[in-house]
Order: structure tokens, then C-alpha cells, then sequence
């Protein structure tokens, strides 16, 4: 008697879950697009600003480092800089770990990565 109305069960339901599967996939497909657009579009282009930035680094610059130390730059070279912490007090940073100065973009109200557009 079970295996009658498993059986039963499985035979009718053969077009429902067609239908079914086809409603998971357009759920699964819009969730993708909406993960894509709240968050993988938003920090690829925050990316894009930070490295646009890293790239537009000038003599002069204050800037803020990954480790929190804020400074001026004295000197850019290829993969480094050197930044003058305070009046002969300079240390060789990488690149990679420059930040925009939050101070700076106090001060002046803008944001040095956007003036490189």
C-alpha cells in the first residue's frame, strides 16, 4: 500500500516540479544579480578609486597609512614612497598600504581620487 502511493505520488508530480525547478532557477539567477549589484559592482569600483588614487600620489600629498600613521610625501618612487611623519622623522612605506588622509579631505573638502577623473 506504501510503495502504491509513493508511487502515485511521484507520477503526479512529475509536471509540478518542472514547473517548479524552472521558478528556483529565476529565483537563484535574481539573487545572483542582486548580490552583484549590492555588493561585488560597489567594492570593485571603491577598488578602482583606491588604486586611481594610489596611482595620482604626488610630492607634497598627506596621506594616511594601513597601519594609521599620518604623514606628508616627500618622495614617490615606483613600489614605495617615503613619508615625512614630522620635521625629520621619514620612513620608506609600500604603496599598496596609502590611504587617503581623512584630515585632508576635512580640510579641503574634496576628494583627491575623484579629481583624477
Amino acid at each position: 500500500m506504501l510503495n502504491n502511493f509513493i508511487l502515485l505520488q511521484a507520477a503526479s508530480g512529475g509536471d509540478t516540479a518542472a514547473g517548479g525547478g524552472m521558478t528556483s532557477l529565476i529565483m537563484i539567477v535574481l539573487l545572483i544579480v542582486i548580490f552583484y549589484f549590492f555588493m561585488i559592482r560597489p567594492q570593485s569600483q571603491k577598488q578602482k578609486k583606491i588604486n586611481e588614487f594610489r596611482k595620482g600620489l604626488e610630492k607634497g600629498d598627506k596621506v594616511m597609512t594601513a597601519g594609521g600613521i599620518y604623514g606628508k610625501i616627500r618622495e614617490v618612487k615606483e613600489n614605495t614612497i617615503i613619508l615625512e611623519i614630522t620635521k625629520g622623522v621619514e620612513i620608506t612605506i609600500d604603496k599598496n598600504s596609502v590611504y587617503q588622509s581623512a584630515q585632508d579631505v576635512a580640510e579641503t573638502g574634496a576628494d583627491p581620487a575623484q579629481n583624477n577623473k
